[in-house]
């Protein structure tokens, strides 16, 4: 999702939320584009974050660039294979782990048609299993059904255990990461005439992983969020958008990064895996 600072009047940003918007306030506003024309996409731009190299140049004739998604083609699939971040921990000796819930009929669906996303397709690289069953396991919806109207399932107070557990568990990892892909659903529900149910999921999300990010938080986790494109910040469309995107922490240095490249690479860094990274 977008930037506060890019995102239209009565956005679901515009609400209180204790946790998560002071850390974004004081996070910095990345460029998703990278010089390139057209929408950004998570194909392209999930491969950046993973490696910290411009996987949009790598796409598109004679280095021209291309946004592509969703899902990584054989290009950017070469691409994560050698250099996503889960890969380069592995060889590094050090522990990484996705804790997306995955059920039953999602590998099922996979066996028949591989199409996975950069995230759980750069785990499974890197030889890590999908519901690794020594870690908590962590809903990508944050508690609210997957379809309209988007009621929760679980309350502020559950989430916040939840994310307790989640610090618990990065006492004993290197890195354990989180892909919530439901903004990008919900983003892709909007239009000028978007029903009030809409804007109340997207404003209930916030409030869901605002809540995940204290209980984190509260129990001395470090974290860092962000996202590959802009569309959740403006519910009056249902494209992407080129808003820039937060980059965020508590417990971190951000460094000075521009984009979204450049802050894969400096991600990489906090590993001291920076000279590993190429352009």
């Amino acid at each position: 999702m977008g930037h506060p600072e890019d995102a239209p009047s009565g956005s679901v940003w515009e609400q209180d939320l204790p946790t998560l918007r002071p850390i974004i306030d004081a996070g910095l506003a990345l460029d998703t584009t990278l010089g390139v024309a057209g929408l950004p996409q998570s194909g392209t731009g999930q491969s950046c974050w993973l490696t910290g190299q411009d996987a949009v140049r790598r796409m598109g004739k004679g280095g021209a660039g291309e946004h592509f998604g969703p899902h990584p083609g054989p290009t950017l699939q070469a691409l994560l294979r050698e250099s996503a971040l889960p890969v380069r921990l592995k060889q590094a000796g050090l522990s990484a782990a996705l804790l997306n819930f995955y059920p039953q009929g999602y590998f099922a669906a996979h066996a028949k048609r591989p199409r996975y996303g950069c995230f759980p397709f750069s785990f499974l690289a890197a030889g890590l299993a999908l519901n690794p069953p020594d870690l908590p396991s962590i809903s990508p919806t944050l508690g609210l059904r997957y379809g309209s109207p988007w009621t929760a399932t679980q309350t502020l107070s559950e989430l916040a255990h939840a994310g307790e557990e989640v610090a618990r568990a990065a006492q004993h990892r290197d890195l354990l990461v989180l892909d919530l892909w439901l903004s990008d659903l919900l983003g892709h529900e909007g239009k000028p005439d978007a029903p009030p149910e809409l804007g109340a999921a997207g404003r209930r999300y916030m409030q869901h992983l605002d809540a995940f990010l204290g209980g984190v938080l509260g129990a001395g986790g470090r974290a860092v969020i962000s996202s590959d494109h802009g569309n959740f910040e403006d519910l009056r469309v249902k494209s992407h958008t080129t808003a820039r995107v937060p980059f965020a922490g508590s417990g971190v240095d951000l460094g000075r990064p521009r984009d979204i490249m450049q802050a894969g690479a400096v991600m990489a860094g906090w590993f001291g895996l920076l000279e590993r990274v190429g352009g």
